[in-house]
């Protein structure tokens, strides 16, 4: 999941540095190395952790895992 394209994919905060974060849900139609931007709301990843639905299954990641460019990120072995 390190390594998937996030944009078009429905993701929810699930826990956040900033409580008000918390619950917002949507598709990601933004990505840069430090932001994802779900439905109006551009977040620093490092500070959130997010659930993505994959196949029906939800898939928890922090964040700050996910902090490269996209383009560095997909070519991660």
């Amino acid at each position: 999941m390190l390594k998937a394209e996030l944009i078009g994919l429905e993701a929810e905060i699930a826990d956040s540095s900033n409580k008000a974060n918390i619950g917002i849900k949507g598709r990601v139609s933004d990505e840069t190395r430090n932001t994802l931007k779900i439905g109006n709301k551009t977040l620093l990843k490092k500070d959130i952790t997010i659930k993505f639905e994959v196949d029906g299954q939800n898939i928890l990641i922090e964040g700050k895992k996910l902090i490269k460019s996209p383009e560095e990120r997909i070519k991660i072995r």
